[in-house]
């Protein structure tokens, strides 16, 4: 969108863009950005709150003001917790999901969370009726022992496609596991907000663990596509900065 953006820029066309990922904003330097601490998708924040929503595009729609560019600026606020549109009183929990377990390794730790998360994604999956699992087209139990295999000395270089690149299958499978995780836990009943989810996901269970992890391995890697991994797209900006403050 950057590039996009600059593009039109050419043709006397005043643009601003909403940034999720920081540091790639950061880097391709566009005109102007807004940069919100909200989950990848939600550029907007809640989905059902409104008022949130035209605070944030005006917020962005201020940038238009300056005459000097580039210009980034950060959004104060997490978004408000939102309402998935089913009755919390109708959900009965068919397993306990307990608190992170430090039973076993690290690997087989995550690959236990995935199974016992797998009910709670069935109740999400019914009471919203979509998923955006599939990209990768592996299984979320496939997806955790793909991810976890690269913590040990013999990762496993293939998951679905064996020209794609092993850092592109990485990626791609560290994000949909990662949302699977979000939408087992938001079938989950109480009220659950952006920040909630990250602070549960990186803070609270074994695969956001095991992806710390991975970080700090990528981060020495010889391979430039895992450094980039590491820096730019594997673990949030506003995580990374949470972690120094602990």
């Amino acid at each position: 969108m950057s590039a996009v953006g600059r593009y039109l820029e050419e043709f006397g066309i005043p643009t601003v863009q909403i940034s999720l990922i920081r540091e790639h904003t950061v880097a391709f330097n566009p005109p102007r950005a807004l940069w919100v601490p909200f989950m990848l998708g939600r550029p907007f924040g809640a989905p059902t709150d409104t008022a949130f929503q035209k605070r944030v595009l005006k917020e962005a729609i201020k940038l238009f003001a300056y005459d000097r560019e580039p210009i980034l600026r950060d959004f104060p606020d997490d978004a408000p917790a939102d309402q998935l549109g089913y009755d919390e009183q109708q959900l009965v929990c068919p397993v306990s999901f307990p608190t992170q377990s430090k039973v076993g390794t690290l690997r087989e730790r995550v690959i236990s969370e995935v199974a016992q998360l797998k009910a709670w994604h069935e109740v999400s999956i019914e009471a919203r009726k979509r998923t955006t699992l599939g990209v990768t087209g592996a299984s979320p139990e496939r997806l955790a022992d793909f991810v976890t295999s690269w913590l040990g000395a013999e990762p496993a270089q293939i998951l679905d496609a064996p020209e794609r690149p092993a850092a592109v299958s990485v990626k791609l499978a560290t994000d949909e596991l990662k949302s699977f995780y979000f939408e087992a836990k938001l079938a989950q009943p109480g009220q659950h907000s952006a920040k909630s989810l990250q602070d549960w996901f990186w803070f609270e269970t074994s695969a956001g663990e095991a992806f710390l992890a991975l970080r700090t391995k990528f981060a020495v890697e010889g391979d430039p596509s895992f450094k980039g991994l590491a820096t730019l797209s594997m673990v949030p900006r506003v995580v990374l900065d949470l972690l120094t403050k602990r």
